[in-house]
């Protein structure tokens, strides 16, 4: 797929944007469920707990399935594979909202991640490709961006509509806006054909890469810390930061709005500085998330740190979904796909753990310990990535330095014969 020529200088192809409105519906429907919990339990007459595999299942259908739906579209044009993704979203959410078994809507919800999957590996490598190399990671920036905003604005709207048109009013207007959504995709998103030489063999022979699963364990570690800590951030808040529960959702949209902020930043720095950008990012993620252990007593440094910590964490993720992207070379759809899987990986394995150290001794700090560790070891793949490159670019530069000693050497004995 070409690059937008004709695209004013600094500015992104329109259809970067529309990709990006839909991560908004992706993110909306993924983490919309946690508001509507206690309503879709009621109606459908199972317990909370039970309830809450609809979150479970929608990772575990994300993790496996994203991989999957990737090689399963491979051959299929781009513009088509990403319409018949949404129309699969769209059709997920109806048969859930018309559904009265608990049973048919977990189906459901597997079969909506499978679509979300497909659209996130596919949206993703046609986003770096409309953008150039130039502003690639700026366009993953965006198209992240909008699932971040799907938690700022999405899942609250989502959550509130809930409560008076019941859990199934929000399934509708996800349905509706995927079916537009479709039509978007359709209208805008070049109608470029597969290149013939593209197959599974070359996409899982892009896997060998050392470099590539470098990128991928720094996506699973740096997700993992932040939502390991913002998983049980409401108990930290309202228990030892002393905030009213009230309040608590304004420190989730100031996370929110620090996510989203981050995600921007690391658009726009990324393409310049990718490991110096990812590097800062994950040391100030941890100090931030390690830091939030003893000055979480207070209510102002809780939100502060709350904020770093989003901003921080979220800088890193486009530019490392970019960097993954980028070492697939022409086989970027599977890695785009194992670059969602291994955000949600670091989604439910922090999550898991931070769990377990808060029914420990550690208690409510047990959690930003979590996170916080996760983050400090990012900084081990990244520097692995960043030492490796430098050792890349001597060789280069070694390579091209030789020859022109070599013709250096041949002149000087040339003129002294002569």
């Amino acid at each position: 797929m070409p690059s937008a020529a004709g695209t004013p200088t600094g500015k992104l192809p329109f259809v970067v944007w529309v990709l990006a409105a839909g991560t908004f519906l992706m993110g909306t429907t993924e983490f919309v469920i946690a508001g509507l919990l206690p309503e879709i339990a009621g109606d459908l007459g199972v317990g909370l707990s039970r309830a809450g595999l609809l979150i479970t299942a929608f990772a575990v259908g994300m993790i496996v399935g994203g991989p999957t739906t990737a090689l399963a579209t491979l051959r299929l044009p781009r513009r088509l594979a990403l319409v018949l993704a949404l129309a699969l979203f769209a059709l997920g959410h109806v048969v859930a909202a018309l559904s009265t078994s608990f049973t048919v809507v977990l189906a459901a919800r597997v079969v909506t991640a499978l679509a979300t999957g497909a659209f996130w590996a596919v949206g993703f490598v046609i986003a770096t490709a409309a953008a150039g190399p130039a502003r690639a990671t700026r366009a993953v920036g965006v198209m992240m961006g909008g699932l971040t905003l799907a938690n700022v604005v999405g899942v609250p709207i989502g959550s509130f509509v809930g409560r008076y048109t019941g859990w199934r009013g929000p399934f509708w207007a996800l349905a509706v806006l995927a079916a537009l959504a479709a039509v978007f995709v359709a209208r805008f998103v070049p109608a470029t054909e597969q290149r013939a030489e593209l197959s599974v063999r070359a996409e899982v022979r892009a896997l060998r890469q050392g470099r590539l699963w470098l990128a991928l364990a720094a996506a699973v570690l740096i997700m993992g810390g932040v939502l390991a800590t913002y998983t049980y951030i409401t108990p930290l808040l309202t228990d030892r930061a002393g905030i009213p529960s009230g309040a608590v959702p304004s420190v989730l949209i100031v996370f929110g709005l620090g996510a989203l902020g981050g995600t921007a930043i690391g658009g726009r720095l990324g393409d310049r500085r990718p490991m110096a950008t990812t590097i800062t990012a994950a040391a100030v993620t941890a100090l931030a998330l390690f830091l939030l252990i003893p000055l979480s007593t207070g209510p102002a440094t809780a939100v502060v740190l709350v904020f770093l910590m989003a901003l921080a964490g979220f800088t890193a993720n486009p530019v490392v979904t970019s960097l993954a992207v980028r070492f697939a070379g022409d086989a970027p759809t599977l890695t785009s796909a194992l670059s969602t899987s291994a955000y949600n990986t670091g989604i439910a394995v922090g999550s898991a753990l931070a769990g377990r150290a808060l029914n420990t001794s550690l208690g409510l700090t047990g959690p930003a310990l979590v996170g916080a560790v996760s983050a400090a070891l990012t900084l081990l793949p990244l520097i692995a990535l960043a030492l490796g490159g430098t050792r890349r670019q001597a060789r280069i530069a070694a390579r091209h330095t030789a020859p022109a000693r070599m013709r250096d050497h041949e002149t000087t004995s040339v003129s002294s014969r002569h």
